[in-house]
């Protein structure tokens, strides 16, 4: 499972720096059609000749993905049209080269759409909440099983089924997956809960309810913090163990190559701890949000000096589904008191008292991250907030990020895509469920009507729907970030449905 920038390295450098494609996902994501060997020993051969036409060259020894259209058929609804658009969106396992980026799953899975032709990890969950509204369980099943197989494979669920993303992984749902299968079929996945558990708290004993990491983090290259120490994605801090986003590796995206290095260049920064935080962002899913900068531009990005709410909330739930699903006396006290820790570290540091809403925290010091964002809401989404800890949250997030569209992201505007004016679906849904678990279903269900309501309007006018939505200026194409705006789109899509069928029940 070799990553492109690994396996050409020469020829990867020379097409992501050329600027041969517009998008640099584009080149990774290609099918070789002959041996890396030979690719490069070809490459070698003609690149210095004169009038070398590198277009060319990649043509013929690479062929690109058929992506099926997205769009609308005339008259259709968006939920007509979502259902109408599982099948095209729905990739069925095949066999690949075995220079392919894409990692080949065992069962039919589910992919976002648009330049995202590979399954993403967090973004099923809620494209498996629609599914299920439509009737698809059959589907959301094997798209589990897919997730088991890629445990079983690389040791975790990476960010997608590619090899360059085999480095990290993305928020952790698969414990959430399995509330949405069979109770009974839960139990057979508990060996993979495990080892997903294992790979966020790698460095740690565990399981163990007081959990110390272990003295191996006392080698060379552990970060001593005021008191904390880290090790990848865990961080024993005085008051107990958290979690931080990361990745393995410190050198440009493959699939953002020029744009990694062009900022590492601008920055001034080191280039490898510049990487890392770049490379933990898109771990976060928030790729990318002045949630993670210092200061208002990417490149003072820090994610790994990051405690995020949301993370160590997932943890909560994966560590409180562990101790639900485990026969063994021992193990299962041990999972709920590291849920019972975690959840109270929670409720006491995360939450600030003269904010009124949970805070990220600075992993140095454990000081609040004042920024507002909607992350202040997976605390409501998991039940682990006071009730009087919901509602100042919840009044808090009606009067700051409430939009004519639904939940905008953050407050700021700062050019990047998970930030102001736009709104995303996944924190939609999280609102929603996390308003209605503390009694504000009026809060909740006017919210969710926008947020439907945007949805609506861009597909009456565009005939499809979105990765992301302003939901600031209605009726206006979302911007920001890395690339265009995707059309599909698996979680809008899912959350679009569940949402709509949860409204419909509401009203019943």
């Amino acid at each position: 499972m070799q990553s492109p920038d690994l396996l050409y390295p020469e020829l990867f450098v020379a097409v992501q720096s050329s600027q041969l494609f517009e998008d640099s996902k584009t080149f990774v994501d290609l099918e070789p059609q002959a041996s890396a060997a030979r690719i490069n020993r070809d490459y070698a051969q003609k690149c210095y000749n004169p009038g070398f036409d590198l277009q060319a060259f990649v043509e013929r020894y690479f062929k690109s993905e058929a992506q099926p259209s997205v769009m609308a058929d005339a008259g259709s609804t968006a939920a007509q049209h979502i259902t109408q658009l599982w099948p095209a969106l729905t990739r069925q396992p095949e066999t690949l080269g075995d220079y392919s980026s894409r990692i080949n799953l065992p069962h039919p899975y589910v992919v976002p759409g648009g330049r995202f032709n590979e399954i993403y990890y967090w973004d099923s969950y809620f494209t498996q909440l629609g599914l299920i509204a439509d009737g698809q369980q059959a589907l959301v099943d094997s798209m589990v099983d897919n997730f088991a197989a890629l445990i079983d494979q690389v040791g975790f669920i990476p960010n997608g089924n590619r090899s360059y993303f085999t480095t990290r992984s993305q928020p952790p749902f698969f414990a959430l997956m399995l509330d949405l299968i069979d109770s009974q079929s839960a139990q057979h996945y508990l060996p993979q809960l495990k080892a997903e558990y294992a790979f966020w708290m790698e460095g740690s004993r565990q399981p163990n309810g007081s959990l110390q990491l272990e003295g191996s983090l006392q080698l060379e290259g552990s970060l001593q913090l005021e008191g904390s120490k880290s090790h990848r994605r865990v961080v024993s801090t005085p008051e107990g163990l958290l979690n931080r986003y990361w990745d393995d590796a410190d050198t440009p995206r493959p699939e953002s190559y020029r744009e990694d290095v062009e900022l590492a260049e601008e920055s001034g920064r080191d280039a490898a701890e510049l990487y890392r935080d770049l490379r933990a962002g898109a771990e976060s899913g928030w790729d990318f949000s002045s949630r993670w900068f210092a200061d208002e531009g990417l490149s003072s990005i820090q994610t790994t000096q990051v405690l995020p709410v949301d993370l160590n909330v997932l943890l909560y739930l994966l560590e409180s589904k562990l101790a639900d699903l485990e026969s063994d006396s021992t193990a299962k006290r041990d999972y709920k008191a590291a849920a019972t820790e975690r959840a109270e570290l929670i409720r006491t540091h995360f939450f600030s008292d003269t904010l009124g809403y949970f805070t990220d925290l600075n992993l140095a010091d454990l000081s609040d991250r004042e920024q507002l964002s909607m992350a202040t809401l997976f605390p409501l989404f998991a039940g682990i907030a006071t009730q009087e800890q919901a509602q100042s949250v919840s009044k808090t997030v009606e009067a700051r990020l409430l939009r004519s569209g639904g939940w905008v992201t953050t407050e700021c505007n700062s050019g990047q895509q998970w930030d102001a004016p736009n709104g995303w679906a996944p924190l939609q849904w999280i609102a929603f469920v996390g308003l209605k678990n503390y009694g504000f279903d009026d809060l909740a269900g006017k919210a969710a009507q926008a947020w439907l309501d945007v949805n609506d309007g861009i597909f009456e006018i565009y005939g499809k729907m979105i990765e992301k939505y302003d939901v600031e200026t209605l009726g206006q194409l979302s911007g920001g970030g890395e690339y265009a705006v995707q059309d599909g789109f698996g979680w809008s899509n899912g959350i679009y449905q569940a949402l709509r069928q949860a409204l419909d029940k509401s009203t019943v």
